[in-house]
């Protein structure tokens, strides 16, 4: 199971959900579903654009978890 982080490196990096969503140009509502772990998949560019605004790796905000 792949865990999201985001909201635990935007902590880190104090930036609000509306200004990421501004910044790497989606909706605060897409952002939200990416945060808690609800979206079932996310483009390379969107990840991407996260990386570089909040200057982290995939790893950062990727973990994946084994489920039994």
């Amino acid at each position: 199971m792949i865990i999201v982080n985001l909201d635990v490196m935007m902590a880190k990096r104090k930036i609000s959900s509306q200004e990421l969503a501004e910044k790497i140009g989606i909706t605060q509502a897409n952002l939200s579903i990416l945060k808690t772990n609800k979206g079932k998949a996310i483009r390379f560019s969107t990840l991407d654009k996260i990386c570089e605004v909040l200057e982290c790796t995939p790893g950062d905000i990727l973990d994946y978890q084994v489920t039994l």
